[in-house]
Formats: C-alpha cells, sequence, structure tokens
C-alpha cells in the first residue's frame, strides 16, 4: 500500500470572519446542529488527547455529551487512563472532525471533574447495558484475564442491579468539563489552501483570528 498516493480535494467551500458568531460556543452549536441535521453518525463524537506528568501524550475517541457555562463536558472512568493523565496534568485537547463536511474543531483548555450531581444525573440517562458496563469495567485500561471474566461480571451486576431505575452511579465513574482558551473551526479547501479560522480566550473575552494554512 502506498499510503502517500491517498489524498482527497476539498470542495465544500470556505468559511468567512463576517459570518462567524462573535460567541465561539454558538459557532459550535451550530456546527454540531449542522452535523445533526446531516445525519452524521456520532456527530459528537471527538478525540481528547492527555498527557501525563512526565509528557507521554495518549488520546482516544468519546462523546461530547454537553456545553454548559462555556464548558465542554464528558463522562468517563475514573480509574482510566485518561483520569490519571487528568489528575497529574489537568490540561487537554479535543478534536471532532466530520469528513462528511470537510470540517473539524481543535479545541484546547483545562480540565477538572463535575460536581456529583451532574455526574449522577446523566448517569440516569444511560441506557441500561451502559449502566451496567460502567460497572463491570471498574478498572479501565488494566487487563484482564478474557472475555468470559467480563461476560461473568456483566451477569453479576445484571443480578445484583435488575432494574435501570436501580443502577447506581458508580463512585468510580464521573464526568468531567473542560474550559476552552482554544476553539480553531477548520474549513477544507481546494489546493490545501485551508480555512482557519481560531477564537483565542483573554481576560477581555474571546478573539477571532484568521491562521495560515
Amino acid at each position: 500500500m502506498n499510503l502517500s498516493e491517498l489524498r482527497e480535494n476539498y470542495t465544500h467551500g470556505g468559511i468567512s470572519k463576517a459570518d462567524f458568531s462573535s460567541n465561539p460556543f454558538a459557532q459550535l452549536a451550530e456546527w454540531l446542529q449542522l452535523a445533526r441535521d446531516q445525519k452524521i453518525k456520532d456527530s459528537n463524537a471527538m478525540t481528547v488527547a492527555t498527557a501525563n506528568k512526565e509528557g507521554l501524550v495518549t488520546s482516544r475517541t468519546l462523546l461530547l455529551k454537553g456545553i454548559v457555562d462555556e464548558k465542554l463536558q464528558f463522562f468517563t472512568n475514573y480509574n482510566s487512563q485518561k483520569a490519571r493523565d487528568l489528575a497529574e496534568n489537568p490540561h487537554a485537547s479535543m478534536t471532532i472532525l466530520w469528513k462528511e463536511l470537510e470540517r473539524q474543531i481543535c479545541i484546547r483548555g483545562t480540565v477538572k471533574k463535575t460536581s456529583r450531581g451532574i455526574s449522577e444525573e446523566y448517569f440516569k440517562t444511560r441506557p441500561y447495558d451502559s449502566q451496567i458496563g460502567a460497572w463491570v469495567s471498574e478498572s479501565q485500561s488494566a487487563g484482564i484475564a478474557n472475555r468470559a471474566s467480563l461476560e461473568s461480571r456483566k451477569a453479576e451486576f445484571e443480578a445484583q442491579f435488575p432494574n435501570k431505575n436501580e443502577v447506581p452511579c458508580p463512585d468510580f465513574w464521573g464526568g468531567y468539563e473542560l474550559t476552552p482558551t482554544h476553539i480553531e473551526f477548520w474549513q477544507g479547501r481546494e489546493g490545501r489552501l485551508h480555512d482557519r479560522l481560531c477564537y483565542l480566550s483573554s481576560e477581555t473575552g474571546w478573539t477571532l483570528d484568521r491562521l495560515s494554512p
């Protein structure tokens, strides 16, 4: 396979500062809504990158689950690699890519846990299988003997919590919220002369600048 030969030409058009909101979160909501309207599968999927205190970076795909008070929320296991990274280094980045729209959003900021109340309220909205799955994977990212051990734990917790309304939110599971300092909107253009419009946070508010492709 010759990967150097793989390329696409971007033809969907450009983006202009004049058409962008002064509020980056309003602009983010607009792009997210368009992706949803276009029925893009997992339109709220994002790559979240974290680093530990040594600077070793790890990335994975998660789902953006809320934009509240200018903070971006996601939920996960507090025993996971990402949680251990964030305990040592609260800085993280998010990238949302919609290949169908030839667009992506790159976000940087600092992360902290949500309140316990927010975690519990969100947990109640999850499907039953996902609630049970959270209990099964208590030590996320840790090695396991085999698939059968997971199925066995799943059966144990299904017996312990047979009904959706009876499944409590585990203490080791909950939410995080990222407060952005940098939100970049990217639109692919022909000839790789892409459009990049970047909001930067300051003490006086947000500024919007065009970046070189």
